[in-house]
């Protein structure tokens, strides 16, 4: 005796309509119940309805509530003190009772001859820069000295046959920051600083 199969196989397209059914499925419980009950995240508001969010410990004020406080503003030696997360540390304001000033500068290198500029700055103070060298290149040593470091420094950037560089600046401690040239040409070479921002004073150091 033969007997015939009354269930046969169910084609690719029944297969596909199924899978993309349970799928929508899964995501209305992923949403609806999974994320409230786990995560206290309820975008639609049905795991409030159903008390969903209280399985997490989560009221309506949590699930709505930023993921990071706004930071206070603080005064540039408070940064070290009061570190925050990177996050919040991106939201800062800076506040710095040092008047905003703008200064240029100018000064000629002879050949083989090496000159500096300064700004005197608190930790945490910062200005926006460039400088441009005339009649040559320049190799050039941006740094700092503590207050009463005598001789030691601090190099933050370096390089050879430039005529020019800008940039921002945050003095990472009390000092003197800023840069040393040295004209390595057979001929005069005259450096342009222009400096805006929050430092007490520029000046050529004798």
């Amino acid at each position: 005796m033969t007997t015939s199969n009354t269930h046969p196989h169910p084609s690719s397209r029944q297969l596909l309509k199924a899978t993309a059914v349970a799928s929508a499925v899964a995501a209305v419980i992923l949403i609806t119940a999974v994320l409230p009950a786990e995560h206290g995240i309820d975008p639609t508001g049905i795991g409030n309805a159903l008390g969903l969010t209280k399985l997490n410990g989560a009221s309506d004020d949590a699930a709505s509530a930023p993921l990071a406080a706004s930071p206070e503003a603080r005064s540039p030696g408070s940064v070290a003190e009061n570190a925050l997360p990177a996050r919040a540390e991106q939201e800062t304001v800076i506040i710095s009772d040092v008047p905003f000033r703008s200064d240029e500068m100018s000064l000629t290198l002879q050949p083989n001859e090496g000159k500096e500029i300064k700004a005197s700055m608190r930790k945490g103070e910062q200005f926006v820069f460039r400088w441009k060298a005339t009649g040559g290149k320049v190799n050039f040593d941006m740094h700092g000295e503590r207050v009463n470091a005598g001789a030691d420094f601090t190099s933050y950037w370096k390089d050879t046959q430039q005529s020019a560089a800008q940039g921002i600046f945050v003095a990472p401690f009390d000092g003197t920051h800023g840069w040393f040239w040295r004209n390595r040409g057979n001929q005069p070479v005259t450096v342009t600083v222009n400096v805006s921002g929050f430092y007490a004073s520029l000046k050529q150091p004798e």
